[in-house]
């Protein structure tokens, strides 16, 4: 008995300890502590839609459109009778599936490309960062109207074109970090070694970047975001019925003087999440500032 007394004894402190710990390191990170409580949020709800709003997003009653929030519907209602809150709360599904293919693809072509582009002599360094240079004389949504009119109007092809736009922020990324880290002593000594230079470029390069290369990750997610949700404003994203932010503040645009509710809430919830990858951006990026 005396053995679990001092058992127990000694696991308060402990427990008290780690807690300490835990919130002094909170107090000392807000910003990411925040920017991953917003993003916690969504993609909590995401995951967990149908037990969050447990009303089907594309289920329409005629008879009780454009109704103001209620307790039966937290956002209302729009002019199909849908339940906005249902449908803001699947939508959130959408947007966090537009982060992840689009800034994956980016990141899968932009990074290797920055790194065979440091690695590599003058002659293909300059071809690689020519073509991106062509990419960034065209501003992002200008690029991404353009690809989609070409290959058509789908969310699908709204990720690629939002993809390709942003390769060169990837690119330009990879590069640098390259031709800072290609001279450090551990790569020099690599090559004098005799390591191929593939094996360079994943294991000393790629290994090294991959920090600044995260932070950029989290800073492009509310850029797609908000590219997506603009584009799909505009009719060339996600179409109807999907519950897309943007197609649905499209759908709320023409209801403005009667049901605010239609675009309101939807466009709250791009602002949050925006907010929510842009505060985490910046506290990763002060986390992970070697100078700090």
């Amino acid at each position: 008995m005396a053995t679990a007394r001092t058992d127990h004894t000694e696991t308060e402190p402990r427990r008290r300890s780690a807690t300490g710990q835990t919130l002094r390191w909170i107090a000392a990170h807000r910003s990411i502590a925040l920017g991953g409580a917003l993003i916690s949020v969504i993609v909590l709800a995401a995951l967990f839609a149908p037990l969050v709003a447990p009303a089907d997003p594309y289920a329409q009653d005629l008879i009780a459109t454009m109704e103001p929030p209620s307790w039966a519907h937290p956002f209302g209602t729009d002019d199909n009778g849908r339940d906005i809150f249902a449908r803001v709360v699947y939508g959130a599904r959408i947007s966090l599936l537009e982060v992840l293919l689009s800034v994956g693809l980016a990141m899968v072509v932009g990074v290797p490309l920055g790194i065979l582009a440091g690695m590599s002599g003058r002659y293909v360094d300059q071809a690689i960062m020519w073509a991106m240079d062509i990419l960034f004389a065209f501003p992002g949504i200008v690029l991404s109207i353009l690809i989609v009119s070409v290959l058509g109007t789908s969310l699908a092809n709204l990720m690629i074109a939002i993809a390709i736009f942003s390769v060169p922020v990837y690119a330009r990324l990879s590069r640098n970090l390259t031709l800072g880290l290609k001279s450090m002593d551990y790569v020099e000594a690599a090559v004098s070694l005799g390591i191929s230079t593939r094996r360079i470029m994943t294991h000393y390069i790629l290994r090294n970047a991959i920090a600044p290369i995260i932070v950029q990750s989290t800073l492009t997610a509310g850029t797609v975001i908000l590219s997506a949700a603009s584009l799909s404003f505009l009719g060339l994203g996600a179409q109807p019925p999907l519950p897309e932010w943007g197609a649905m503040m499209s759908d709320g645009r023409n209801y403005l003087g009667l049901n605010i509710w239609m675009s309101l809430f939807p466009g709250l919830a791009i602002m949050i999440t925006v907010l929510g990858f842009n505060i985490l951006g910046d506290g990763l990026r002060d986390l992970l500032d070697p100078r700090k």
